[in-house]
């Protein structure tokens, strides 16, 4: 049976609206993505590390809650979880301020038993931090040599553009061990410097062969060996938009095993089978921006139907 793996930084968020604080929750950009495929019942792992703490102990919680495995959560003894606060503006865009114990930063060694067409979803700042690098390489260097499917989102946001010089190599060699590349153009002009999207995916695609730039109500650009194609996003009316992009990386998880897309036919597949893949991806970002949660509601699975019937009737016009 596959299985799915989110490898990358667990930790709480705590959300302000006006200065004031409006919610706490657990999160992190992978963590975000695991949870919702986890409340779409795929009982994904997340590999991470938390401190032995209280907010440890809410995250561990809420994981188990939402049909994660914690089996590779590892607690380390005497360290503090990380914490960020997060503040929405007026367009309900979020801003980061994180509080994390970065003496104690590291990556547990055990490996887990990764196979054939499993997939790895992994990215953000976690995937470079030089702390966790070594391992991190580790880790998904064994999972391609298994077979596993790999999926990356740098989420490379702009108070990291002045250290993109120092950390291009560390992206560039994410890019080149990950099958499908998705991000969105602001992060890949914080990393390139570039405003032209085509420009950004040809970049890319000298890495990687599938290629997923998001830009917003602009929608969606897709590149990959065969084609090239703009995909439409979904009108909506944001409550926040924490999670949008990690959400959009749980619904194309969702789409490669609702599919039975493998690492033999990922490379070859033709514009309407990756309609099937983009659908629920945007299905599942939209949804997640008309609430506070990071993740889609539980039993999404029963909703999904719907809203992917009205996005391909969005495709269609």
């Amino acid at each position: 049976m596959r299985k799915i793996y989110g490898i990358g930084e667990a930790l709480l968020d705590v959300i302000f609206k006006e200065n004031q604080p409006i919610g706490a929750t657990a999160g992190g950009s992978t963590l975000n993505a695991i949870v919702s495929l986890g409340r779409m019942g795929y009982r994904p792992y997340l590999i991470s590390e938390i401190g032995d703490d209280r907010i440890g102990d809410i995250i561990d919680d809420f994981l188990l809650k939402n049909g994660i495995s914690d089996k590779y959560l590892f607690r380390r003894k005497g360290n503090r979880s990380p914490l960020a606060l997060a503040f929405l503006d007026e367009n309900n865009d979020a801003e980061y301020e994180i509080f994390k114990d970065y003496a104690a930063q590291a990556l547990h060694e055990e490996f887990p038993p990764f196979e054939e067409n499993d997939i790895v979803v992994f990215g953000s700042f976690f995937s470079i931090n030089p702390a966790f690098r070594p391992q991190l390489v580790k880790y998904l260097n064994a999972a391609r040599d298994k077979g596993a499917i790999i999926v990356y989102d740098p989420n490379y946001r702009n108070h990291h553009a002045h250290k993109r010089d120092q950390m291009q190599a560390a992206l560039e060699e994410n890019f080149s061990l990950a099958h499908i590349v998705r991000g969105s153009n602001e992060d890949f002009k914080n990393i390139y410097g570039l405003d032209d999207i085509h420009e950004m995916a040809h970049k890319i695609r000298s890495f990687c062969p599938n290629v997923i730039i998001t830009a917003n109500s602009r929608g969606t650009y897709l590149n990959t060996p065969n084609f090239g194609q703009w995909y439409p996003s979904l009108p909506i009316e944001p409550v926040s938009t924490i999670g949008a992009g990690d959400n959009f990386n749980a619904g194309i998880i969702h789409g490669l095993m609702h599919n039975q897309v493998d690492t033999s036919t990922i490379n070859r597949l033709s514009e309407g089978q990756w309609r099937q893949i983009i659908a629920p991806a945007v299905s599942f970002a939209s949804k997640v921006c008309c609430s506070l949660e990071n993740y889609v509601p539980k039993k999404y699975g029963e909703d999904l139907p719907h809203d992917l019937e009205k996005y391909f009737a969005l495709m269609d016009q």
